[in-house]
C-alpha cells in the first residue's frame, strides 16, 4: 500500500512547534483587536498545528476566520518583533487584570518559577515560550476551523471557542498539508461508516457506544478468528469473566484508589455495591486463585475478548476511536521469575505477527514508573523494567524511552502503529506486574515445596476492537483486504438471461464459505458495478454470453477498470489462495 506523507520541510530557522506557538500568539492578538471584550484561555502548538481558546460573547463563524487571518497579516507587518520580559507575581496579576482564565492559570504556576510575558506591539501573553524572534519572517499559515472546548477540559467549566490553525515554513509545505488533510477527511471512519453502512451511534442508548452493523460485524468476526488462530498456536487458553463484580474486588486491585474517575458509579445488588468492570485482570486473577497452583502448570496464558466500560468525558468521545464501552483483546500470563523474559519475548513476537499482518509499521516505547499515584515498591518496579528490557533485547526490538508513562501498577512496553497516512496510533501494550499478585496473595508451589509469588503479565495487542477497527477503516480507506472484506466477491450478469449462470457461480463460491453477493436483480450492469465499487468489494465477476458458454468469468479487481477473462476454476483457486494467506493484495 502506498503511504501518503506530508511534504518534507526545508531547513527551519526555528522548530516547527515554535513557529506554530508564535502564530497562535499572533492569532490571539488579532482576535483582541477585532473583539476587544475577549478573554483568553490557552494557545499551544499541537501535532499538526496550533489552537487558541477564547471566551467571546458571540459565536465565531468561518467569515470571522478570514477577518482574523487578514488582521494577523497586518499585525505581523506593523509590529513583528516578539519581546520576552520577566515579571514578579504581583506584576503578572496587574497585567492580567480582567483576564479570569489567565489569572486562574497563574495561581497554578509554582511560586518558585520565574514568570514571563511575550509581547508584540501592544499585546502580550503570560507564556514561558520559546518563540520565534520576529513575526515577519517567511512562513505560511491558515486558520482551519472553530470548535467548542471546556476550560481546562472540565465539563463543569465554561465552554470556550477554540480556533484551530496550522503553519509551515513555506507555502509548498502548507499546500501539501492541506492536500493531506483532504485525504484524511476522505478516509474518516465516521464518514465511511455512514457511506458503507458499517456502524452507528444512538442517542437512545447513550453517547460512546458502538452498534456494529452486519458488514462490519463480518470484519470483526474475521479479525477475531485471525486473533484466536495465532493465540491458540501460541498456547493461550480462552477464559470468560462477568461484566460486573463486587466493588470490594476493585478495592483490592487498586482500581478504586487509582482509577475511580474512569469507573461508573456503583449499583446496589442484594444491598452490596457492585461495579461494571473497567478491566479484565481482576477476573482472571480470581480464576487463578480458585485453587492451588504448582510450578509445573506455569506459565499460564489466558486470553479473553472481554467487554469493559470506562467513563470518558463527552467532549473526548470520537467515533470508534474513543468510546465508553469496548472489547479488549485481553490476555494475562502467570509465570515464574525465570520464565518472565521468555514470556514477554513471546508476546513481542505475537505483536509483530498481528500488526504486520495488517501491514502496519510500529515503534515500541518503554514506559517507566509515573511520579505519583502508583502502587508497589521501587524494587519491584526496577525488576519489572529490567525484564521488559531483557525481552526486547531477545527480540532485537529497539525501545524508545517514555519516562513516567507506566500504568499505576507497573511499567510497560507500548506500541504505536503508523497508518497509510503516516499518522501514529497507540495500540498494543505489554505490562509487567509484580504488585497485583502481592495484593491478591497469589502463590504457586515451587520445586522446593515452598509457596512463591507468580509474576503477572498484562497484554493487549489490538488494544480494543472498536479503536483498532476504526483505525483500520481509515488505514485501508474502507478497502478491506479480501480475507476480512464484508463482501468478498460480487457476481454480476450482463443481462437477465445470464442470471442463472451467475447464481450457479455464487453457489459454488458460497460452498467455500466465501461472502458473495449475486447481483441478479433487474438493473443495468453499469449500475451494479458502480454499487459494488461503492461498497469496496475486492472482486467483481462479470458474465455474459461468452462466459456462460465457456465457463469463464470477466474478472475486475477493486480499484481498476480493466477486466481479465479467466476460467472460473482458476479464479476460485486464486481467491482461496488469497484468503488462506490473508494477503493484503488482490494478486
Amino acid at each position: 500500500m502506498s503511504e501518503l506523507k506530508e511534504a518534507p520541510q526545508a531547513v527551519e530557522p526555528f522548530p516547527l512547534s515554535t513557529l506554530r506557538h508564535s502564530v497562535a500568539h499572533l492569532m490571539a492578538s488579532a482576535v483582541a483587536k477585532l473583539f476587544p471584550e475577549v478573554k483568553f484561555g490557552f494557545g499551544p502548538s499541537i501535532e499538526h498545528g496550533f489552537y487558541y481558546d477564547f471566551d467571546l460573547v458571540e459565536p465565531l463563524t468561518d467569515k470571522d476566520l478570514k477577518r482574523i487571518e487578514k488582521e494577523m497579516r497586518r499585525i505581523a507587518r506593523k509590529t513583528p518583533e516578539l519581546v520576552r520580559h520577566e515579571v514578579s507575581r504581583e506584576e503578572a496579576r496587574e497585567q492580567l487584570a480582567g483576564q479570569d482564565y489567565k489569572l486562574e492559570a497563574l495561581e497554578l504556576i509554582p511560586e518558585d518559577e520565574q514568570l514571563s510575558f511575550y509581547a508584540h506591539g501592544d499585546w502580550q501573553d503570560l507564556c514561558q515560550g520559546p518563540h520565534i524572534d520576529t513575526l515577519d519572517r517567511d512562513y505560511a499559515f491558515k486558520l482551519q476551523s472553530i470548535a467548542g472546548a471546556y476550560w481546562r477540559g472540565d465539563e463543569a467549566n465554561p465552554m470556550l471557542q477554540r480556533i484551530y490553525g496550522t503553519a509551515f515554513w513555506n507555502k509548498e509545505a502548507l499546500t501539501a498539508h492541506m492536500e493531506w488533510l483532504k485525504e484524511v477527511q476522505l478516509r474518516d471512519h465516521r464518514k465511511l461508516g455512514v457511506e458503507m453502512d458499517l456502524f452507528s451511534h444512538h442517542a437512545e442508548a447513550g453517547s460512546g457506544f458502538i452498534f456494529w452493523h452486519p458488514d462490519l460485524g463480518c470484519v470483526r468476526r474475521e479479525i477475531e478468528n485471525f486473533w484466536w488462530d495465532l493465540h491458540t498456536r501460541a498456547g493461550y487458553k480462552p477464559v470468560y469473566t462477568p461484566l460486573i463484580s463486587r466493588e470490594s474486588l476493585f478495592a483490592v486491585s487498586g482500581h478504586l484508589e487509582n482509577y475511580s474517575e474512569m469507573m461508573y458509579a456503583p449499583m446496589d445488588i442484594d444491598e452490596m455495591p457492585y461495579r461494571v468492570k473497567p478491566m479484565n485482570c481482576p477476573g482472571h486473577i480470581l480464576i487463578y486463585k480458585n485453587r492451588g497452583r504448582s510450578y509445573r502448570e506455569l506459565p499460564l496464558r489466558w486470553a479473553e475478548l472481554g467487554t469493559v466500560h470506562r467513563y470518558e468525558r463527552s467532549g473526548t468521545i470520537h467515533g470508534m476511536l474513543r468510546v465508553r464501552g469496548f472489547t479488549q483483546d485481553d490476555a494475562h500470563i502467570f509465570c515464574t521469575p525465570d520464565q518472565l523474559a521468555d514470556e514477554i519475548a513471546g508476546v513481542c513476537s505475537l505483536v509483530h505477527q498481528i500488526l504486520t499482518g495488517f501491514g502496519f509499521e510500529y515503534t515500541a516505547y518503554l514506559a517507566t514508573r509515573p511520579e505519583k499515584d502508583t502502587i508497589g515498591e521501587a524494587e519491584s518496579w526496577e525488576r519489572a523494567t529490567a525484564a521488559l528490557k531483557d525481552a526486547a533485547k531477545m527480540q532485537k526490538l529497539p525501545l524508545v524511552l517514555d519516562e513516567g508513562g507506566g500504568a499505576f501498577y507497573g511499567p510497560k512496553i507500548d506500541y504505536k502503529i503508523k497508518d497509510a497516512l503516516g499518522r501514529e496510533w497507540q495500540n498494543s501494550t505489554i505490562q509487567c506486574d509484580f504488585n497485583l499478585p502481592e495484593r491478591f496473595d497469589l502463590t504457586y508451589v515451587d520445586s522446593d515445596g515452598k509457596k512463591k509469588r507468580p509474576i503477572l503479565v498484562h497484554r493487549a495487542i489490538l488494544g480494543s476492537l472498536e479503536r483498532f477497527v476504526g483505525v483500520l477503516i481509515e488505514h485501508f480507506g474502507g478497502k478491506f483486504p479480501l480475507w476480512c472484506a464484508p463482501t468478498q466477491v460480487a457476481v454480476i450478469p450482463i443481462r437477465e438471461e445470464h442470471g442463472e449462470y451467475c447464481r450457479g457461480l455464487a453457489e459454488r463460491l458460497e460452498q467455500e464459505l466465501l461472502r458473495v453477493d449475486c447481483m441478479s436483480q433487474e438493473a443495468h450492469m453499469n449500475k451494479k458495478i458502480k454499487e459494488a465499487q461503492a461498497r469496496q468489494v475486492p472482486f467483481m465477476l462479470i458474465a455474459g454470453e461468452r462466459e456462460c458458454s465457456d465457463g469463464s468469468v470477466a474478472l475486475r479487481r477493486r480499484g481498476t477498470r480493466e477486466q481479465e477473462v479467466m476460467a472460473f476454476d482458476d479464479f476460485l483457486e486464486l481467491v482461496l489462495k488469497l484468503r488462506a494467506s490473508r494477503s493484503l493484495e488482490l494478486v
